[in-house]
């Protein structure tokens, strides 16, 4: 099974198939990889002694950043992903990186995010709409309508803690007016906007 793996110059982190949310635009429903992955449907979930044995395969040299994402929401096993993120800057000096549906708080029962302190540099933040009424209808999240703002909540709080905040909607899926609510969700907190491309 595929634990880590490479896409472009980031090295990647699948640590859990688990997942709060069912969107419906997930690459997951219609694929089993990423690129030359090899698949990312779990037999296990890896231990964090199977995951720091898993960097030996790997020139650490070449990646820019360590990326937690993979078909799952990291943030479901978030001891794990930080003793490996410690793990990761201690032994390589590496910027780490969460790619999350920030409902991370909802996943733990408590606020998580002071413990992303000193470990994760940078967490992207899936916000899809501007709108709490079509998010819930795109990620069907298991936490109901409240789910937008949780996420958002989460955005704000992961600013007093982490240096680079950011979040992001998906090319040609929201309207240019969409944006722009988008664009103001994210200066009110305190977080970058980035529209990302589209992928199939």
């Amino acid at each position: 099974m595929t634990i880590l793996y490479e896409v472009h110059n980031n090295l990647y982190v699948n640590l859990t198939n688990k997942c709060p949310c069912s969107c419906t635009f997930c690459l997951r429903q219609t694929r089993d990889h990423m690129e030359n992955s090899g698949t990312l449907w779990l037999e296990h979930e890896p231990s964090t002694e199977e995951i720091i044995a898993e960097f030996e395969s790997f020139d650490m040299n070449k990646y820019s950043e360590l990326v937690f994402c993979g078909f799952g929401e990291p943030t479901e096993r978030i001891d794990v992903l930080l003793e490996i993120a410690k793990y990761a800057k201690d032994k390589f000096n590496i910027k780490t990186r969460i790619n999350t549906n920030g409902l991370g708080n909802l996943v733990n029962q408590k606020d998580i995010t002071a413990s992303l302190s000193g470990l994760i540099d940078t967490v992207s933040i899936s916000l899809n709409t501007p709108n709490k009424e079509r998010y819930y209808e795109l990620t069907r999240s298991i936490f109901g309508i409240e789910s937008f703002d949780a996420m958002i909540d989460f955005a704000r709080k992961a600013t007093e803690y982490v240096p680079n905040v950011v979040m992001t909607t998906v090319a040609t899926t929201i309207t240019q007016e969409e944006e722009n609510e988008c664009q103001k969700i994210c200066d009110e907190i305190g977080a970058k906007y980035r529209i990302r491309p589209w992928e199939d």
